[in-house]
């Protein structure tokens, strides 16, 4: 579709509205899943940190035990 001036393409025939408002709300959908996978990543990678420094302190007071 060939636009004459930079505000028909804005106008998109009338549709401009509806047009521009779907690329916005589907912008933001993407964006707010990148976030939201990025905060799931990180609190996950947290997670799993956490339960393998614990399983370390328990084998080490493990050992510490049986060799008291």
């Amino acid at each position: 579709m060939k636009f004459d001036t930079w505000s028909a393409f804005w106008a998109m025939g009338g549709y401009g509205f509806y047009v521009w408002l779907s690329f916005g709300l589907t912008l933001l959908a993407l964006i707010g899943l990148v976030v939201t996978t990025m905060v799931t990543k990180k609190s996950l990678l947290r997670t799993v940190k956490q339960k393998q420094a614990r399983v370390a302190r328990r084998k080490a007071a493990q050992k510490l035990e049986n060799t008291l």
